[in-house]
């Protein structure tokens, strides 16, 4: 359980199960995680990974190959305001977690 206390713990198991949840940025380091533990610890119906990144997809595909039954892979940019609007069909929760995070890019 780790330090999240045993109510939010609880909370956190009723809210996620057996939702389908859309992760933004989700093959960054936050993302991965996220999917770990939310796979491994709660019972989601679904898991999409929306991301820019077709390689990091892929490592995740093999990473989590236990899990295909319940994980998505929709590649896209979260400034695609269709590509967006389409992975987020059918989504009960959005974790947004994508980000720029060289100071020039984001500045451009």
């Amino acid at each position: 359980m780790g330090s999240i206390q045993p109510q939010l713990w609880e909370c956190m198991q009723t809210e996620l199960a057996d939702k389908t949840i859309l992760i933004t940025g989700g093959t960054g380091s936050f993302g991965k995680c996220f999917v770990k533990t939310v796979l491994t610890r709660f019972n989601p119906r679904k898991i999409i990974v929306y991301s820019r990144d077709e390689l990091k997809q892929f490592e995740m595909q093999q990473q989590f190959s236990a899990y295909q039954h319940k994980l998505r892979f929709f590649i896209g940019d979260v400034r695609d305001k269709d590509r967006l609007y389409l992975a987020l069909r059918d989504v009960d929760i959005v974790v947004h977690a994508a980000a720029l995070k060289q100071v020039p890019a984001a500045e451009y």
